[in-house]
């Protein structure tokens, strides 16, 4: 920044005269400056260290503001420059989750991040399956900062590495999440990373560990000691064929190859899942739910195995069991919270799930006697769906539903 003088306020004030609010001259506009207001010719502009193109000089380079179309003479060091979205002293550890239960990659990842090493990694998986989830669980167990970007079709370079932007009246460069984590050492979660389109591709030699050279600034940010990148996504960046991501776009062989291991995440083994609801119950303080805990999962693991089959087009995720267990927990009603939790399928799926789930759990469709004062039968006692307590009885005798042993999952036949 240089030292304003009279000399270089001549030149400033005739520069606001003629071009207000410009900050950027060519040497046939600084020329027309100088001859129309008798103002010195300013050498200490036209320097290398303050060129933004061909024969063009920026004000701002040289450490002038522009602000509210008025040049103005610098207030102090930090009225340009660049600008981080997360100060140095804001720590982003993400919050460890005692109810988590650990499965799947847990333990290779804690491996690679424990290297300190810059190691790409690329998750895919289904839905619902807990693959962010682990990433940020285990830098909250290893107190690693971890900047989490969601990706959408529209993240381009100026969301990822940073932009210009008006702070305060300057225009400043903001850095985004990928610098700052570079900065810092940090994991850069990128989210839903098979959304992005090619502007992703701004990644590129960062992918491969080395630093990043600021176009904006001019600066070479080298990444720290623990820099690692780690995406998540539906799909192995080849799109979705069957339409179930829709939005998934097909990404580029040199991108995804820049990425050192893709882990397959699985949906957790019906132990661990057991477990996941058994803590997510603990959690809402509800209890005596060790048989509805075992029915979903069970009803989870046929669907599932009915889906791998080609059987139906649908299945119940790890998240979607949650959810239901938060529901039960609201509604204390186990068809209730089930229907709600499956009625985002359409009707033929969602009757077919509700179907299952009785066969599964007898309890859940046991249907109350209420009677008049007499004992006998009301018939004006119905259960909620336009059906008599009655009829419904007389609709579920015993024996009508076989429940299996679901150590061994039903056939396909018998589900469906």
């Amino acid at each position: 920044m240089i030292k304003i003088t009279a000399q270089h306020e001549k030149f400033i004030d005739a520069a606001a005269g003629l071009y207000p609010g410009q900050s950027e001259f060519s040497k046939s506009q600084i020329k027309k400056i100088c001859q129309d207001t008798q103002c010195p010719i300013p050498s200490w502009l036209q320097k290398p260290a303050y060129r933004v193109g061909h024969g063009t000089y920026s004000l701002e380079m040289a450490g002038v503001a522009v602000q509210n179309n008025v040049i103005e003479l610098p207030l102090g060091p930090t009225s340009t420059g660049a600008v981080n979205v997360l100060m140095n002293d804001v720590i982003v550890i993400p919050e460890i989750v005692k109810e988590y239960v650990p499965f799947g990659h847990f333990t290779d990842l804690k491996s690679i991040l424990l290297s300190r090493l810059f190691f790409p990694v690329f998750i895919t998986g289904l839905s619902g399956n807990g693959k962010t989830m682990m990433v940020e669980q285990v830098c909250a167990k290893l107190k690693r900062e971890c900047y989490r970007v969601n990706v959408t079709i529209e993240t381009d370079e100026d969301d990822l590495i940073g932009s210009n932007t008006l702070i305060d009246g300057n225009i400043q460069f903001r850095e985004g999440p990928v610098l700052k984590a570079m900065r810092k050492g940090a994991v850069l979660l990128i989210d839903e990373i098979d959304l992005a389109s090619n502007k992703i591709m701004c990644l590129q030699a960062i992918l491969e560990g080395k630093g990043y050279l600021n176009k904006k600034t001019g600066e070479y940010v080298s990444p720290e000691d623990g820099f690692t990148i780690i995406a998540t996504a539906n799909t192995k960046g080849k799109g979705s064929d069957d339409g179930r991501f829709i939005g998934t776009n097909v990404l580029n062989e040199a991108f995804l190859e820049r990425f050192s291991i893709t882990m397959e995440q699985e949906y957790p083994s019906n132990a661990i899942e057991r477990k996941i609801l058994v803590k997510e119950f603990e959690r809402l303080e509800v209890t005596d739910q060790n048989d509805f805990v075992i029915n979903l999962v069970n009803w989870a693991d046929v669907i599932r195995k009915s889906f791998y089959e080609g059987a139906i087009d649908e299945l119940i995720s790890t998240r979607r069991l949650v959810h239901i267990a938060q529901a039960f927990t609201m509604f204390k009603d186990k068809m209730k919270a089930i229907e709600m939790c499956v009625s985002r399928f359409d009707t033929e799926t969602k009757a077919t799930f509700l179907d299952l789930y009785t066969k599964v759990d007898a309890e859940a469709i046991e249907v109350p006697t209420p009677t008049d004062e007499d004992g006998e039968w009301d018939d004006e006692e119905f259960d909620g769906h336009g059906t008599s307590t009655k009829d419904a009885e007389e609709e579920l005798q015993p024996g009508d539903i076989k429940i299996k042993d679901f150590d061994e999952p039903l056939n396909e036949e018998e589900v469906f």
